[in-house]
C-alpha cells in the first residue's frame, strides 16, 4: 500500500483522478494509488477543487486541512490530510 504515507502531522495520499465521471466517488485502491472519479472537468482547477472537497467530506475534515502537494495539472496527485492518521484513513475507507 504505497499510496498512503504517515507524517508527523497527518498523512499523504497518492491518488489517480478520472475527471468527467458520472459521479464523484472513491473508486478503490491499487498498490500505487487510490483511484478517484470526479464529475468536474479538468479545466481551471475545477477537478482539484472537487477533489479536495470530496476528501474533506469523506474524512470529516475542514477543506483547509486538505492540501494538494503535487500534480496540479496531472491525473496523479499527492494530497496531504492534516490532522488525520493513516490508520484513520484506512478505517474510513474500509480497505
Amino acid at each position: 500500500m504505497n499510496w498512503l504515507l504517515s507524517t508527523k502531522d497527518g498523512c499523504i495520499l497518492t491518488v489517480k483522478v478520472t475527471p468527467r465521471a458520472s459521479k464523484s466517488e472513491i473508486a478503490g485502491a491499487d498498490p500505487e494509488w487510490l483511484r478517484m472519479r470526479l464529475q468536474a472537468p479538468p479545466v481551471d482547477g475545477k477537478a482539484n477543487t472537487e477533489l479536495t472537497a470530496l476528501l474533506a467530506k469523506t474524512f470529516g475534515l475542514p477543506k483547509r486541512s486538505v492540501e494538494l502537494l503535487t500534480g496540479d495539472t496531472s491525473r496523479l496527485k499527492r494530497i496531504k490530510l492534516h490532522g488525520l492518521t493513516a490508520e484513520a484513513v484506512m478505517a474510513h475507507l474500509s480497505l
